[in-house]
C-alpha cells in the first residue's frame, strides 16, 4: 500500500473534538430506540389485524398482539435494539434474516394452536414488517450519518503507539466520516515526531518504565484531561505483551473500553475470528470466498440475470439504437478492448455515446482529465452526443454490457473493467482488481462513480476483491437502482 500523509483537511475532522466534548456515542438521538419498536411493534402489528379480521379468524387482535411481540423479541435477541447498533446498518439482509426467523417462529406458534388462516394471506400480512423495518434503518442510518458530519453522536479516541503507527491510524480515521471514532489527542511512545496536527496528550518511554504503574498512569491523565470514551492502541515492538496487558487492566479497573488495532485495512469483519492459543489472543483472518456454493449463486445470478435482461430490454435496445442512429452518425453500439478477469483482454460492449472519432480526440483533450489517476473523465466531454449525455446520466449506455455477462466475461457486480493502457500503469496493488471478473456495477458506481478519486477507486476495488460475498453483490445490484436515480458522478 502507498504511504498516506495527511493533508490539511484531513486533520480538520478532528477538529470535530470540540463539538464531541459534550458527549460520545450518547450523542445518538434518544428517538432512535422508541422509533425502533413503535416501527416493529406497529408494522407487525397492524397488517396482521387487518388480514386476520378480513380473513375471519377469531382473535385477530391476539395473532397481531403475538406478531408484534414475536418481532420485536427476534430482534432482541440480535441485539438490534442495542444502544450501538442502533443507527449504524442500513442493509436489508441483516433485516431479511431477521424475518426470515420471525417466520419460522410465527410457523411453529401456527402449527401448536391450529390456527387457521390461509398461508399465503398469513405470509403477505407480515411483509410490511420486513418493508417498515428497513425503512426506519435507513431513516436512522441516514440521520446519524449526517450527525456525524457534524461532530455529534461521536466517540472521543486517545490514540496509542509508536508515533508511524499512530499517524496512520489517525490518518484513516481522520479521512472518513462514516465511523464513530474522533481522535482527539495522542500518546506516542518514544521521541518520534508526529505531523497530524493531533494534540500530544503525553508520551510513554521507549522501554517500559521502572514502575509498573508509569505507562497507566500516564495514560490515565491523557484519558482524563481529553474526556475521552476509548483509547486505541496501535501495538509495535515498544508497546505490546506484558506492557499492553498492564495498560488494559488499568483501564478496565477504571471502567474505559480499550481497542487495538491490528494493522489490517478494509477486511470485513466477517472474516475475522478470535482464538486463543496458549494464552494469546490470535486473531483470525479467513481468506477470501473464492469458489464454493457462493461462486455457484453468482454465476446463477449473472446468467440468468443477463439472459432475462436482454429478453425484457429487447424493445428498448431498439429504441435507444434509432435514437442514437437517429441523432448522430454511426454505429448504434460501441465496441471497446477491455481487461478482465487475470488479465484476459475481452470486447465490452456499449451504446454509443460520443461522436465516431472519439477515440482519434482523445490525446486532444489530455490535459483536461479531471481524474487524478489512470482513468480518463471529463465532466463536459465535448465528444459526448446530447442523446449520448442522457444515457450516461442514467447509466443506460452500459446495458448491452449484459452481453458480456452472458458470455461469461463480465459479472452483474465487480470492479470496472480497466482499459489496456491503464492496466500498463498498475502496479502490484492494483493489479489486484484483477483478480475477479469485472462488473456492470459495483461499489465505485454506488459511491459517486467519476467524483471518487483514483485512490478512492482503488480502494473501493480491493474492499470488494477482499471481502466478497453472494449477499454482498445482492445489496450491491438493490443500491444501484438508487445510484442511477440519483445519478450522482455520472458523466
Amino acid at each position: 500500500m502507498r504511504h498516506v500523509h495527511i493533508p490539511a483537511p484531513r486533520v480538520a475532522r478532528t477538529s470535530r473534538s470540540a463539538g464531541a466534548r459534550r458527549g460520545g456515542l450518547g450523542q445518538k438521538a434518544r428517538w432512535y430506540l422508541p422509533a425502533a419498536l413503535i416501527a416493529d411493534l406497529l408494522g407487525a402489528g397492524i397488517p396482521v389485524a387487518l388480514v386476520f379480521d378480513a380473513a375471519g379468524q377469531v382473535r385477530p387482535l391476539y395473532c397481531a398482539l403475538a406478531a408484534s411481540l414475536a418481532w420485536t423479541a427476534v430482534q432482541a435477541l440480535r441485539r438490534r435494539y442495542a444502544f450501538r447498533a442502533l443507527g449504524e446498518s442500513r442493509g436489508v439482509l441483516p433485516v431479511l434474516h431477521d424475518w426470515l426467523i420471525l417466520i419460522g417462529v410465527l410457523a411453529v406458534l401456527r402449527a401448536a394452536i391450529e390456527e387457521s388462516t390461509p398461508r399465503l394471506a398469513a405470509l403477505g400480512a407480515l411483509v410490511p414488517a420486513l418493508l417498515i423495518t428497513v425503512a426506519c434503518h435507513k431513516l436512522t442510518y441516514r440521520h446519524l450519518s449526517a450527525a456525524r458530519r457534524e461532530a455529534q453522536a461521536v466517540s472521543r479516541v486517545l490514540v496509542v503507539g509508536e508515533p508511524g503507527a499512530a499517524e496512520s491510524v489517525i490518518a484513516h480515521l481522520s479521512a472518513r466520516t462514516d465511523h464513530p471514532y474522533v481522535v482527539v489527542g495522542v500518546v506516542p511512545v518514544g521521541s518520534g515526531e508526529l505531523t497530524s496536527g493531533v494534540p500530544v496528550a503525553a508520551r510513554l518511554p521507549e522501554s517500559a518504565p521502572a514502575a509498573p504503574t508509569g505507562d497507566s498512569a500516564a495514560v490515565l491523565a491523557a484519558v482524563a484531561d481529553y474526556h475521552c470514551d476509548l483509547v486505541l492502541v496501535a501495538p509495535g515492538a515498544r508497546i505490546a505483551g506484558e506492557r499492553l496487558r498492564r495498560v488494559a487492566w488499568a483501564l478496565h479497573d477504571e471502567g474505559l473500553e480499550l481497542a487495538v488495532f491490528p494493522g489490517l485495512v478494509e477486511v470485513s469483519p466477517k472474516r475475522l475470528e478470535t482464538v486463543s492459543a496458549g494464552g494469546l489472543a490470535v486473531l483470525r483472518v479467513a481468506p477470501p470466498v473464492s469458489g464454493g456454493v457462493q461462486s455457484v449463486l453468482k454465476s446463477a445470478l449473472d446468467r440468468t440475470g443477463a439472459g432475462l435482461g436482454l429478453l425484457v430490454l429487447a424493445p428498448f435496445f431498439l429504441g435507444t439504437a434509432a435514437a442514437i442512429r437517429l441523432g448522430s452518425t454511426g454505429p448504434a453500439f460501441y465496441t471497446q478492448r477491455r481487461i478482465g478477469r487475470n488479465g484476459t483482454p475481452f470486447t465490452m460492449w456499449k451504446f454509443r455515446t460520443m461522436v465516431v472519432d472519439a477515440d482519434a480526440l482523445k490525446q486532444d483533450l489530455a490535459g483536461a482529465n479531471e481524474n487524478d489517476g489512470h482513468m480518463f473523465k471529463m465532466r463536459r466531454d465535448p465528444r459526448v452526443t446530447r442523446v449520448g449525455r442522457l444515457l450516461r446520466r442514467t447509466s443506460l449506455d452500459e446495458l448491452p454490457q449484459l452481453i458480456n455477462v452472458l458470455k461469461g466475461e463480465m459479472s452483474l457486480v465487480g470492479p470496472r473493467p480497466p482499459l489496456p493502457e491503464e492496466v500498463a500503469e498498475y502496479d502490484e496493488v492494483e493489479l489486484r482488481r484483477l483478480t475477479v471478473r469485472p462488473g456492470m456495477t459495483g461499489l465505485w458506481q454506488i459511491s459517486g462513480r467519476s467524483d471518487l478519486s483514483w485512490d478512492e477507486t482503488i480502494q473501493l476495488d480491493l474492499q470488494y476483491v477482499d471481502n466478497w460475498s453472494f449477499t454482498s453483490d445482492v445489496d450491491v445490484v438493490a443500491r444501484t437502482f438508487r445510484a442511477v436515480v440519483d445519478g450522482r458522478g455520472a458523466y
